[in-house]
């Protein structure tokens, strides 16, 4: 039998430095997550504070302004089952960066242990030391693929013959199946998914949950606001049927082993607060990015997304109109309101992208997730400002925004001009 994948790298490039470092700096004050180590700094990442940490990375990429996404972040993520020590881990990032041509740049390496597999963050910059502009056009199946390929019989990652394992779960999680009613006993196949969501997904809210949830047939329900459970702060889950209404006896939070009670909920809450920009971005770049096809309308849309590990829950009025949508990201864990990614990415925004006609509903009537404007996430001034920019760009202006940089916005003296010489070629000399 094959073997698949032990190493999955996923790499992402931002306008911001500053956030991708302050997102792991975070999880590092969180207590889930650690800077094991450096490369191309002047002294050992244990000796850095955050701003010398971000001074270095500021400095090189101030050589070269006219490269506006100047930041990498990179993930190395292995199977659940390995647990690899601090020096392997640095050895793999090392080896990592220098197959991917990014040996000589300055980057930090965070190990993260907020998820149900071990996984490295890599952040770096775009600009050379000598202030050029680092291309990375299919960086990811070329240089990436080629070096993933080579690590894993380097480092023996790849599992012994004849051991067999599950793949990395993704996409989906494979150990969290969808409850169905009649089929198994209710309680133990719950409490299987809230295990697998409640501890590993990043939501604010019990709408952002529930967006999760319901994808395993499965709602949180505090009741409605006159109800003895709502005063009384309770909270009970419910299975749900094919048409995601509730079926069976629901079953109180406290029952379950585990206590996923309202008061847990809200710690998890208050953990997963933090502002998720990477999350935001890696969304906003996959629907970005499956707009540029003409011909995708609304459903090919939620189709192509879950092919890349994002699943999109709608909520529709009692009368079918689409008012509200929400992104669970299986990768990155993590729930978003399309409101909190900006306008072009809420329902109302989406819809128009997508060419329906149909208005979306006013936030009332049946809804799949019901939610609050209070509990969205804020947002940043940079990204509302950035989102205000966008608002509106036609499919003809993504794809010239899509478009690989050129080196034509920056180089060294030396070459530009070089590039003179080449346009005058011919012309006459009026010195």
């Amino acid at each position: 039998m094959e073997n698949y994948r032990k190493m999955v790298a996923v790499i992402n490039t931002g306008y911001s430095v500053r956030s991708i470092l302050s997102y792991n700096e975070n999880k590092v004050k969180e207590g889930v997550a650690e800077c094991i180590g450096e490369g191309n700094y002047p002294a050992p990442a244990e000796s850095l504070n955050q701003a010398m940490k971000l001074g270095r990375l500021l400095h090189q990429n101030a050589l070269n302004g006219n490269v506006k996404r100047n930041s990498v972040h990179i993930s190395l993520n292995f199977h659940p089952s390995e647990n690899y020590s601090t020096e392997k881990l640095l050895r793999i990032a090392g080896a990592y960066m220098e197959k991917i041509g990014f040996g000589e740049q300055p980057y930090l390496v965070y190990r993260h242990d907020d998820a149900g597999h071990p996984h490295i963050h890599l952040v770096s910059i775009k600009v050379w030391h000598d202030g050029s502009r680092i291309d990375m056009q299919n960086i990811g199946k070329n240089q990436s693929e080629k070096a993933r390929k080579e690590i894993e019989k380097e480092f023996r990652l790849v599992p012994a013959q004849g051991r067999v394992m599950e793949e990395i779960p993704f996409v989906k999680p494979a150990w969290a199946g969808r409850v169905l009613y009649g089929r198994s006993e209710s309680k133990k196949a719950m409490s299987g998914v809230l295990n697998a969501v409640l501890l590993h997904y990043k939501y604010s809210s019990l709408s952002e949950l529930n967006a999760v949830l319901q994808l395993y047939n499965i709602r949180a329900d505090r009741g409605s606001e006159d109800s003895r459970i709502f005063k009384t702060g309770g909270l009970v889950y419910h299975i749900l049927d094919k048409d995601g209404k509730a079926t069976g006896v629901p079953i109180k939070a406290s029952d379950f082993a585990m206590k996923p009670t309202l008061a847990f909920l809200e710690r998890r809450y208050a953990l997963n607060s933090s502002e998720k920009v990477f999350e935001k971005n890696r969304i906003r770049s996959a629907v970005d990015g499956a707009l540029l096809r003409r011909d995708m309308d609304l459903e090919k849309l939620v189709s192509q997304l879950h092919k890349e590990g994002i699943d999109v829950v709608l909520r529709k009025s009692a009368g079918g109109q689409v008012y509200g949508i929400t992104y669970v990201d299986h990768l990155a864990k993590c729930v978003l309101n399309g409101s909190a990614l900006g306008k072009n990415y809420s329902a109302k925004g989406m819809l128009e992208r997508c060419g329906t006609t149909t208005k979306a509903a006013e936030v009332s009537g049946d809804g799949i997730v019901p939610q609050t404007a209070s509990q969205e996430p804020k947002e940043t001034a940079l990204e509302s400002t950035l989102e205000s920019a966008s608002d509106g760009i036609s499919v003809k202006v993504l794809e010239e925004l899509f478009k690989p940089e050129w080196q034509g916005d920056y180089v060294a003296g030396k070459f530009k001009a070089r590039r003179r010489k080449s346009r005058r070629k011919g012309a006459a000399d009026r010195n």
